[in-house]
């Protein structure tokens, strides 16, 4: 049975997972009933769990579950139950795997080209910032974080305009801060990750250096993610803060702050060995020291004072 029934004269099915997507007749009937089954809370337990596992192998489960009736108020009724353990923090590791697998339709939402801007236009991303406020280190915890991280993350790949100036009329920049600070290595990996690709947009790069209170709100917490990283090395890590610095550095007034700013630890060979066989992340460290040290002048009409050490 088809969940959104006949469109337009198309045969059920058709429409979505139909012959050319991959799926057996069989299979599609499966993730149907899956999907009816989420309207109802007796069922929704286990169709969240099969339909989280298909978000990868079923191409049209996005725009199935956005039109299906019931099932985005479904997945938001998942997330919005768990807000109670949030504060005091209660919730359990079996409450914390449900809401992720409802959360992993949602970025699957995110991700489908068909259904990221109606996802947007509904604010969908703001009922998420409750769970990356967090700050418990245990398991369920950081489990929901990263999940929900994954969510913004896959709205930032696609390098959408949309996408960068939602995030911006919102608080995921200092929220993607604290996680840098504070969160687990995947944690500030990803956060780092969506830092960076809003820095990579022209209307992010602007809008981080258009005060200096968010430049050096940015600066402060990189430099000590330096100092963190060359206690406890990550390449991956270090990747995305290199090419963070990197991109301020594309800015002039950013660049004339950085030029004072700039941990020691990325101009000595802290690095050296974390850095040998990452050929492009090296490339990027020379080139932000390589911005650092020219002779370009800085912004005369807004003088930029200068960091406190770290």
């Amino acid at each position: 049975m088809n969940p959104l029934g006949n469109t337009q004269g198309t045969a059920p099915g058709q429409r979505f997972l139909g012959t050319g997507s991959g799926i057996t007749s069989a299979e599609r009937d499966k993730i149907y009933q899956w999907i009816i089954e989420l309207a109802n809370p007796e069922t929704r337990e286990n169709a969240l769990l099969e339909l989280s596992k298909k978000r990868e192998s079923v191409p049209d489960l996005a725009p199935l579950l956005w039109n299906s009736f019931g099932t985005i108020a479904a997945l938001l009724q998942e997330i919005i139950n768990i807000y109670p353990a949030i504060n005091p923090a209660t919730l359990t590791a079996h409450q914390s795997n449900r809401v992720c697998n409802a959360l992993a339709l949602l970025q699957c939402v995110a991700s489908h080209p068909e259904t990221r801007s109606q996802f947007l236009a509904a604010h969908i991303p703001l009922y998420l910032y409750p769970f990356l406020q967090t700050v418990s280190k245990t398991r369920p915890f950081e489990y929901l974080r990263l999940t929900s991280l994954g969510v913004i993350g896959a709205l930032v790949k696609t390098d959408e305009q949309e996408v960068i100036n939602f995030l911006l009329t919102t608080e995921i920049i200092p929220l993607c801060l604290r996680i840098m600070e504070s969160g687990s290595e995947l944690s500030k990996t990803v956060a780092t990750f969506i830092l960076q690709k809003i820095l990579l947009d022209e209307t992010g790069l602007n809008y981080i250096c258009q005060t200096y209170e968010r430049f050096s709100h940015v600066a402060m917490i990189l430099g000590k993610m330096v100092i963190a990283l060359a206690k406890e090395q990550s390449a991956r890590l270090l990747k995305h803060v290199i090419r963070c610095y990197l991109r301020l550095s594309d800015n002039p007034r950013a660049r004339e702050a950085l030029r004072q700013c700039l941990p020691d630890q990325l101009q000595d060979q802290t690095f050296a060995a974390c850095l040998k066989d990452d050929k492009s992340t090296k490339h990027w460290l020379q080139q932000l020291l390589a911005n650092l040290e020219s002779t370009a002048a800085a912004d005369p009409r807004i003088a930029i004072p200068p960091l406190p050490s770290q």
